[in-house]
């Protein structure tokens, strides 16, 4: 079986429509599914979160979110305002790894990857690797998963920074991102976009996997699903050719004034 955790470099970059992705791929190869949300803020008790747009974009009903906030900060922000310590990271690896009998599990982050989930200062990172641990073969044989990390990022000015400063920090824990995905592609990329898809790969320190086009997200499932498979890599269960997609997209060479 196979664990990837989504994380991105702050809120906002697509997350949420890659997590579907990845199940929608998965779920066309006749795989058996999981995802979890450990932690959502920002929604109310019995309005819709993240994973009800998942099911949405994807018809999955194996769908696991743990806690909930109310207010649309960080995790362990909101729960201090409410006098509570946050989640305990042992109880979420726990029912995370509960759910190994799957073929996929796919665990979506809160907002960036060092997001604090409780007042220990514990977050995904520390996530990531207690499920790991947890889901490690007691024989040592090397046959348990490794939870695999897909850092989605945007494409706009100022990602390149943002990529870097999240790959350095996971790589701080050992847990360096194996696959890279834009979340948010504009139709009308600009120069700064073009650039950056070239240069994201070494900044972020892994290879492209991934490039799902804006509005995604807005998709009913039959369409999304067709758009999950041509946006993913084989890697990640998609048919997408990110070689071509960036040479494609390359900038155009920049214009050249002579001196007078």
């Amino acid at each position: 079986m196979r664990f990837i955790a989504v994380t991105g470099t702050g809120t906002g970059v697509g997350k949420t429509v890659t997590t579907a992705a990845l199940a929608s791929c998965a779920l066309r190869a006749g795989q058996r599914v999981a995802v979890v949300k450990p932690v959502q803020t920002g929604v109310r008790p019995g309005e819709p979160g993240d994973l009800a747009e998942v099911r949405r974009l994807t018809g999955l009903d194996d769908l696991h979110e743990y806690v909930r906030y109310a207010e649309p900060l960080a995790p362990a922000t909101a729960a201090r305002r409410l006098g509570d310590p946050g989640p305990a990271l042992d109880e979420l690896a726990g029912r995370i790894a509960g759910l190994a009998d799957r073929d996929l599990v796919i665990v979506e982050g809160a907002g960036g990857a060092l997001v604090r989930f409780n007042d220990r200062d514990e977050g995904m990172a520390e996530l990531i690797g207690a499920v790991q641990e947890l889901v490690r073969s007691p024989s040592g044989d090397g046959r348990s998963p490794r939870v695999e990390v897909v850092l989605v990022t945007g494409a706009n000015l100022g990602c390149l920074h943002h990529a870097a400063a999240t790959a350095r920090a996971l790589e701080e824990w050992g847990l360096a991102p194996g696959h890279l995905v834009v979340g948010d592609w504009p139709a009308e990329p600009g120069l700064a976009e073009r650039c950056n898809l070239q240069d994201l790969p070494s900044y972020g320190g892994a290879p492209l996997r991934g490039v799902l086009p804006s509005g995604a997200g807005r998709l009913l499932p039959e369409a999304f699903a067709e758009v999950a498979v041509r946006s993913l890599t084989p890697a990640l269960g998609g048919s997408f050719d990110a070689v071509s997609f960036v040479r494609r997209h390359a900038a155009p060479e920049p214009m050249r004034v002579s001196s007078p």
